[in-house]
C-alpha cells in the first residue's frame, strides 16, 4: 500500500512539472517571435458616426443652384463601359490599418473608438491577458480601464483559492462562548452559586456590583477567567491576525471587480478575440488630438509570464464646430463728452438756527474729511480739470419760508468759505509738484499754475423732496400716518403745511428724528478732459467681452460662449449655440445672415442633425461649391461624413454633375 502511494506522488510531481514546463515554453515563443495584442481603428460601419431618424432611400433630389437643374443623388457608381449609374455595394473591413482618425467633438465630449485584438497564440486556458491602454492627451497621461481576458484554467485556480481560504476562515471560532468550557462553568455555579446557575438562561444583565452584591466576593468575570480554554482562544487570535498573510498565500490572484472595464472568460474559442473599447472625453481648451498606445502582460497564477511591449499610437484628431469661429476683432464706437459732472452728498451739521461750521459737532468731522479727500483727488486728477464747484445748502422746514432761505444762504456761503481756503492750500500744493498732460495723453511735470476753481452757493431753504423719501423709507410709521403726511404735500403754502403737520401724531417723530437728517449741503463737481477742445468726440475701442466669448467658443466652453455671444445674434452666436447642441436657435440666427459658404455648411450640419437629409445635401453641396475646401470638411463631421456615405457625394462623378469639377 505504501509503494503505490510512492509511485502516485512520483507520477503526479512528474505531471505538475510537465505542465508547468508548457506556459513557461509558450511565454518564451511569444517573446521570441513578439507576439502582442493589436490596437487598430473600429471600421467605421461596424460602429456608426450618426444614426439617422430614418433611412427610407439610398437616393435624395437635390437642386443645383448654378444650373437650376434637379440632380438625382444616389450611392452609386458610373460603369467604365456603358456611362450608366449602377448600385455599389461596398464590403468593409474589419478592421482599419490605418493608424489616425479625425473624430468630432459635440456637446463638449468626444468618443475614441478603437478595437483591441487578441490573437489566437496569446492565449493558454491557463493565463489571464491583462491589457493596459493609456491615453495621452496634451501634456497628461491617463490609464484607461484595463481589459481582462482569462483562461477557463485560470479563473478556476482563482475561485479555488478563495475556496481554500473560506474553508481557512470557517476554523476562525466567533461565538465567545466556544472558547469556554461551559460543562464544568455550569456545574461550578451549580454547585457554589445556584442562584446564578438557575438564571443561565435568563436574557437579563447582571452587572458585576450585583453579581458580588448577591453571590459574595467571587466576580462573574473571575469565575469565567477560570473556566476559559485558554489555549484554545490563544490559537483562535493567532488565527485572526494571519488572516491577511493567508489571504495572500491562498489567494494567489484575486479577482477583481473595480476598476476594470472587461474581465471576460473565454471557453473554447478559436481564432482572434476583438473588444471593442469606446471612452468619452470630456474637450479642453486646445484640444486637438488624442493619442492612445497599448501595453499589457500575460500572468499565470501569481507569475507574470510576459510583457507585452507598447504598440505604436493611435491618434484621433479632434475636429470641432469651434473651429468655425470668426476671430476678427470686434470694436464699439463711443461718445465721449468733454464735460463730466461728479456729484456727492454729504452731511454737514449746524446747530438749530446757525451758520457756522463746527468741525466738532456730531460726524463732522468725517464728513468734512470725506469733502477734503474728495476735492484734493479731483484737483490731481491726470485726466480731468476741475472747472467749478456748486454747493447746494438746505435746511429743515421748522420755522418760516423766509426765515429758513436766509438761513440756507449764509450756511452755503459758510462752507463755500471754508473749503475755498482748503483748495486754495492744495493749489499751492500742485504747483509746487506741477505736472501736464499732452494731447496724447503723457503726463509730464511742469511749473505752471493750477487754475482757480469757482465755488458757487445755491440755496434750497427747505429740503421738502428729501423729507418726503425718508418718510416713504421709514419703518417707524404706520401706514395711516403716511397718508396724512402725504396728504399734506398738496398744500402749496409751506409755513402753513408744516404749521398743520405740526399738529399730527407723527409731527414729534419726524422733526426729531427726520429733520436733522434734512440739514445737508449737496456738491456737483464740474470737470473738463484735459487736452481735449471739441465737446464730443467719437472712439471706437475693442470689445472685450465678445472677445471674451470668441475665446470661450475656441476653447469649447459652448455654454459661457452662449451667454456671452448669443445677444449678439451674429455667426459667432450661431457656432456657439451650434456647439452647445442649441440647434434651433443656432438655425434661427443663420436664416437671417447674408449666405456664404461656411453658413451654408453649418446649416447642413445643422440640418442633418434634425433629420432633413435633403437640405443637409443641398447645404452641403452649395457650399463646397463656392468653397471647395469643404469637400475636404465634411469628412470631419459625423453629420456629413454619414450624408456622404449614403450618397457618395464626395465621388468624382458626383461633383462633375453637380458642381462642374
Amino acid at each position: 500500500m505504501r509503494k503505490t502511494s510512492v509511485l502516485i506522488s512520483v507520477a503526479a510531481v512528474c505531471a505538475a512539472a510537465l505542465l508547468s514546463c508548457g506556459g513557461p515554453s509558450k511565454a518564451r515563443r511569444l517573446q521570441r517571435d513578439d507576439v502582442r495584442a493589436g490596437l487598430e481603428l473600429a471600421a467605421s460601419d461596424d460602429i456608426p458616426e450618426l444614426e439617422y431618424r430614418q433611412l427610407r432611400r439610398d437616393t435624395i433630389v437635390v437642386r443645383d443652384d448654378a444650373t437650376g437643374r434637379d440632380i438625382l443623388i444616389m450611392k452609386a457608381v458610373r460603369d467604365d463601359l456603358t456611362g450608366e449609374m449602377v448600385a455599389n455595394d461596398v464590403l468593409q473591413a474589419a478592421v482599419v490599418t490605418a493608424r489616425f482618425r479625425n473624430i468630432a467633438e459635440r456637446g463638449g465630449e468626444v468618443d475614441l473608438r478603437f478595437q483591441i485584438t487578441v490573437p489566437a497564440r496569446m492565449r493558454d486556458s491557463r493565463w489571464q491577458l491583462r491589457f493596459y491602454p493609456d491615453m495621452f492627451i496634451q501634456e497628461d497621461s491617463v490609464r484607461l480601464d484595463p481589459v481582462y481576458v482569462t483562461g477557463r484554467d485560470y479563473r478556476r485556480g482563482q475561485l479555488r483559492g478563495y475556496e481554500q481560504y473560506n474553508r481557512w476562515l470557517s476554523r476562525i471560532i466567533s461565538d465567545t462562548t466556544r472558547l469556554i468550557d461551559r460543562t464544568q462553568f455550569e456545574r461550578f455555579l451549580e454547585r457554589n452559586i445556584p442562584g446564578v446557575f438557575e438564571l443561565r438562561t435568563d436574557s437579563s444583565l447582571v452587572s458585576d456590583d450585583q453579581f458580588v452584591a448577591r453571590f459574595g466576593r467571587i466576580t462573574e468575570r473571575q469565575a469565567l477567567d477560570h473556566y476559559t480554554l485558554w489555549a484554545r482562544v490563544r490559537r483562535n487570535g493567532r488565527r485572526l491576525a494571519a488572516r491577511d498573510r493567508v489571504y495572500a498565500r491562498l489567494v494567489k490572484s484575486p479577482i477583481v471587480t473595480e476598476g476594470i472595464r472587461l474581465d471576460t472568460v473565454l471557453v473554447d474559442r478559436n481564432g482572434d478575440y476583438v473588444y471593442h473599447y469606446v471612452q468619452t472625453v470630456n474637450t479642453r481648451p486646445r484640444l486637438r488630438k488624442v493619442d492612445i498606445v497599448l501595453s499589457g502582460d500575460i500572468w499565470d497564477r501569481d507569475r507574470r509570464v510576459y510583457t507585452m511591449p507598447r504598440t505604436e499610437p493611435l491618434t484621433f484628431y479632434i475636429s470641432s464646430v469651434s473651429a468655425f469661429a470668426d476671430m476678427s476683432e470686434r470694436y464699439l464706437t463711443r461718445v465721449v463728452g468733454r464735460r463730466v459732472e461728479a456729484n456727492a452728498s454729504y452731511r454737514i451739521a449746524f446747530d438749530l438756527g446757525k451758520d457756522r461750521i463746527r468741525p466738532e459737532l456730531g460726524d463732522n468731522a468725517a464728513q468734512i474729511g470725506h469733502v477734503k479727500d474728495n476735492l484734493a483727488d479731483l484737483m490731481a486728477n491726470e485726466v480731468f480739470d476741475l472747472d467749478s464747484i456748486v454747493v447746494v445748502s438746505h435746511a429743515s422746514p421748522e420755522g418760516a419760508w423766509a426765515l429758513n432761505e436766509g438761513l440756507s444762504r449764509r450756511r452755503g456761503q459758510s462752507v463755500t468759505r471754508y473749503f475755498r481756503d482748503y483748495m486754495a492750500a492744495c493749489r499751492r500744493e500742485l504747483d509746487r509738484e506741477g505736472f501736464s498732460v499732452d494731447e496724447s495723453g503723457s503726463v509730464s511735470r511742469r511749473a505752471a499754475r493750477t487754475p482757480e476753481i469757482r465755488l458757487v452757493s445755491r440755496v434750497v431753504p427747505e429740503n421738502w423732496v428729501l423729507l418726503d423719501r425718508l418718510v416713504l423709507e421709514d419703518g417707524r410709521l404706520d401706514d395711516a400716518q403716511k397718508r396724512r403726511y402725504f396728504s399734506r404735500t398738496v398744500i402749496r403754502d409751506m409755513d402753513r403745511r408744516e404749521r398743520l403737520m405740526s399738529g399730527d401724531d407723527y409731527y414729534a417723530y419726524v422733526r426729531d428724528t427726520l429733520y436733522p437728517r434734512l440739514r445737508v449741503v449737496d456738491f456737483a463737481f464740474h470737470l473738463h478732459r484735459k487736452g481735449m477742445v471739441q465737446d464730443t468726440v467719437r472712439t471706437t475701442e475693442l470689445d472685450e467681452r465678445y472677445m471674451e466669448g470668441v475665446r470661450l467658443l475656441r476653447d469649447m466652453d459652448y455654454d459661457g460662449a452662449v451667454r456671452i455671444l448669443g445677444p449678439y445674434q451674429d455667426f459667432n452666436a450661431a457656432v456657439a449655440y451650434t456647439g452647445a447642441m442649441r440647434d434651433a436657435s443656432a438655425m434661427v440666427i443663420l436664416e437671417g445672415l447674408e449666405p456664404d459658404a461656411r453658413i451654408n455648411y453649418l446649416k447642413a450640419i445643422i440640418h442633418a442633425r434634425l433629420g432633413d437629409e435633403r437640405k443637409a445635401v443641398q447645404c452641403y453641396l452649395d457650399a463646397c461649391r463656392e468653397d471647395p475646401s469643404y469637400i475636404h470638411r465634411g469628412n470631419l463631421d459625423p453629420e456629413i461624413s454619414g450624408l456622404i456615405r449614403l450618397y457618395a457625394l464626395n465621388g468624382k462623378d458626383t461633383y462633375d454633375d453637380t458642381l462642374g469639377y
